[in-house]
């Protein structure tokens, strides 16, 4: 035994450090595998916890309506991915392989919908599809035959795609950012024409990247709740089946059976996902060549037509969202008012509850995230211990928020549980944020942390160093910009997600993204846009702020660096 301990680690840098990364081992069990446990549990019960095996899943699928909706939601998804993945390809290919002029402009349309919740998409789009829409109505009745009804799978599937497309183009353009030029100098000279070049390079260049953005625009269309609960109308989906079972049924052991059928999508994707990485190759060596655009004028017009389209709509969503925030009565009286952004920042209202979820979520989880990196990338703790809590900190991934809230609500909310204190306040919000965004910040800084040289932490064991230390005076300054983006990442995202906390918020800790679902639900369109709108400003300068101050960082590091080579 004591030959084993000595093997496992002998100095108590190792110790200490061990013992840190079972503490962490233990906060992820409690937040995120007893909590799934809990699901599964519910899932094979009825309301007395006696087990009855397969009976909830057998009585939904002999349940033709939600079947239905089994179907529904995978159709849904289906075609959501097979618009917004080439619409993302060759978007990110015009802003990475073209000469087109406003890249710059392009890159941050493209973007503005990762600062929006999911609901302002289908708002926006009741205001121009909808009964009293500008388009359905025929342009204010000039033309009054040109009517789309909005409210089901068409409304559903323009809502996600809105959503998707930012993900999917950001996943594609670094794609095509890591090029190496001397393949296509070879295709050159072996005489390939420009399309067998781009099925037999470019292609095969980004065939990890579509597949991930596949996965990614699957996943994220079959899990939202957002969009289906605004534009589905009597179109149901699994995500607005699950929300029906636990809040207007009080049915909890069937929601817990629709939380595990939308798991297994998630888990199946997430699966493809990472065999698919591991089997990437990598592309780029130390004498690859950046890739060099050549002119082509044709191509260059072609893509910026595109390009300026899918700005123009993205653009168009957020500016009639706008403009119906102003209007007094949308469509009967159109002056312009700011009466619909009155009282939202009066005392702790769900505007304000929001900003405290959110910069709670990114301090903590910042924090968090980087220590439990560091444990896991840096430290001497046991290689056993270390892949463990490396497989913890992947399970996230493959929780959608409706199923990580759900889960909360069964765990945390029992009175035998040493955590039920949280439930019912601000904490249990906190934390659900932090454990769902977890994983992508995880990963975030861990590579940042990969391109640190080991040599500082093999000198400070050598010199008896305590490991904390050179954490704080080394491997901290350093990592700041990275910590900063994880920051803005956990913030953006806890303003903006309704699904992880829809289940989790008292009366008076309502958050903004679910006020506004429950604004649509009493026809206060307007409002819910404007709170929409506050979100996206909220999110807007705060990413403003740490794109400061991270250059700022970069660029003092960098300094420090070049000093320290002259």
């Amino acid at each position: 035994m004591e030959t084993w301990l000595k093997r496992i680690r002998p100095n108590a840098n190792g110790w200490s450090q061990n013992g840190f990364i079972l503490i962490m081992m233990l906060i992820l069990m409690f937040t995120i595998l007893l909590p799934l446990g809990e699901l599964l549990i519910k899932a094979v019960s009825n309301k007395e916890g006696d087990f009855i095996g397969f009976a909830n899943f057998a009585k939904y699928f002999s349940t033709p309506t939600l079947v239905t909706s089994l179907w529904n939601s995978i159709k849904v998804s289906l075609i959501t991915t097979l618009v917004a993945v080439p619409l993302a390809f060759w978007f990110a290919y015009a802003l990475e392989r073209s000469g087109i002029r406003g890249k710059w402009f392009f890159r941050s349309v493209a973007l503005l919908p990762l600062f929006a919740p999911s609901m302002l998409h289908g708002l926006a789009l009741i205001y121009l599809f909808g009964n009293q829409g500008l388009i359905s109505t025929g342009f204010f009745g000039l033309l009054p035959e040109f009517r789309i009804q909005l409210y089901g799978q068409f409304g559903i599937v323009l809502s996600e795609i809105l959503y998707t497309f930012p993900q999917a183009f950001l996943i594609l353009s670094v794609a095509f950012a890591s090029s190496d030029y001397r393949l296509y100098e070879a295709a050159e000279t072996l005489g390939a024409s420009k399309w067998r070049t781009f099925w037999t390079v470019t292609v095969p260049g980004t065939k990890f990247a579509l597949i991930s953005t596949v996965v990614v625009c699957f996943v994220l269309t079959f899990t939202d709740f957002g969009a289906p609960k605004v534009v589905g109308g009597q179109y149901n989906v699994l995500a607005t089946d699950l929300f029906k079972q636990v809040i207007g049924q009080q049915n909890m052991q069937m929601g817990a059976a629709v939380g595990v059928l939308l798991l297994i999508p998630a888990v199946i994707s997430f699966a493809i996902d990472r065999i698919s990485q591991r089997k990437q190759s990598g592309w780029l060596s130390a004498k690859s060549l950046p890739y060099r655009i050549e002119a082509n004028k044709t191509r260059d017009v072609l893509l910026f037509i595109l390009c300026s389209v899918v700005s123009a709509v993205i653009l168009s969503i957020i500016l009639v969202a706008i403009y119906g925030s102003i209007v007094k009565v949308w469509p009967y009286n159109l002056q312009l008012s700011f009466s619909h952004y009155e009282g939202f920042f009066d005392g702790a209202g769900p505007f304000v509850n929001s900003l405290l979820i959110s910069v709670g979520a990114a301090v903590i989880g910042s924090v968090v995230t980087f220590m439990f990196a560091y444990l896991i990338e840096k430290s001497n703790g046991h290689a056993l211990l270390r892949n463990s809590a490396y497989l913890l900190s992947m399970l996230p991934l493959a929780l959608p928020g409706l199923v990580l809230g759900l889960v909360y609500v069964f765990f945390f909310n029992n009175p035998n549980q040493p955590l039920h204190g949280l439930y019912g306040t601000i904490w249990i919000m906190i934390i659900c944020n932090i454990v769902h965004y977890y994983s992508v910040s995880f990963l975030t800084v861990t590579s940042a942390l990969k391109k640190l040289d080991s040599e500082f932490e093999a000198a400070s064991e050598t010199m008896n160093v305590p490991w904390y230390r050179t954490l704080v005076r080394v491997t901290l300054p350093m990592s700041l910009p990275c910590i900063l983006e994880i920051f803005m990442y956990y913030f953006i995202n806890s303003m903006v997600t309704v699904s992880a906390v829809i289940f989790l918020y008292a009366p008076d800790l309502k958050p903004a993204a679910v006020a506004i679902v429950n604004m649509e639900d009493s026809g206060d369109i307007a409002q819910a846009a404007a709170m929409s709108l506050l979100i996206i400003l909220a999110n807007l300068i705060m990413r403003s702020v740490v794109m400061l101050l991270s250059g700022k960082m970069r660029r003092r590091t960098e300094a420090l660096l070049v000093k320290k080579d002259s």
